[in-house]
């Protein structure tokens, strides 16, 4: 059985670390998971205001998540917790109420940072986030991806093996996570 997995890139920056990680972790993952970056760099800013009648980028977001088995966080921290564009993203999806794209799909959040702590503080805001809206994570492995041009080319290869064989282990228990997840809560 094959799985379409949804990826977030939490970050809007044409340059950004995560997307060279996203595509890291794309070569590295199982044969039987196919990709689809989810975008939200068109979205507005979410108010409660459009509940009654989402706007494209908004029914677009929705759509995207409902035709995918699974989601991906791939994003930095900002000022310890969330970046902004991500989170506008995450409330588009959950709303309105009872309509929540995120119920009950198998999830998982890694990320990438300069720093020596890698997005530890930021995938804790994430989680907390998911967890209100009910998407099922994976908790364990937990994966802070310290980033240096030394270890990750631009075209997303690996060139650290111990690396490249942690993320790989890491998509293949993300896809023994979704295939447990949908044994139990098919979508």
């Amino acid at each position: 059985m094959s799985y379409k997995v949804g990826y977030f890139i939490g970050s809007l920056s044409s340059t950004s670390i995560n997307r060279i990680l996203a595509t890291a972790l794309i070569r590295v993952a199982p044969d039987d998971l196919e990709f689809a970056e989810i975008p939200i760099r068109d979205l507005p800013l979410y108010s409660q205001d459009y509940d009654t009648h989402y706007p494209p980028e908004g029914t677009a977001l929705k759509d995207a998540i409902s035709g995918v088995d699974a989601v991906l966080f791939v994003s930095p921290e900002y000022n310890r917790s969330i970046p902004g564009a991500l989170k506008n993203a995450i409330d588009w999806a959950s709303r309105p109420w009872g309509q929540n794209s995120f119920d009950h799909i198998p999830a998982a959040v890694i990320g990438a940072s300069i720093g020596a702590i890698g997005t530890a503080v930021g995938q804790q805001s994430l989680r907390a986030v998911l967890s209100f809206c009910n998407a099922r994570q994976m908790t364990a492995p937990e994966a802070y991806i310290h980033y240096t041009p030394e270890v990750f080319g631009d075209d997303g290869t690996v060139h650290n093996a111990s690396t490249e064989e942690f993320l790989r282990n890491y998509m293949t228990e993300f896809r023994n996570h979704i295939h447990r997840v949908l044994t139990v809560l098919p979508r």
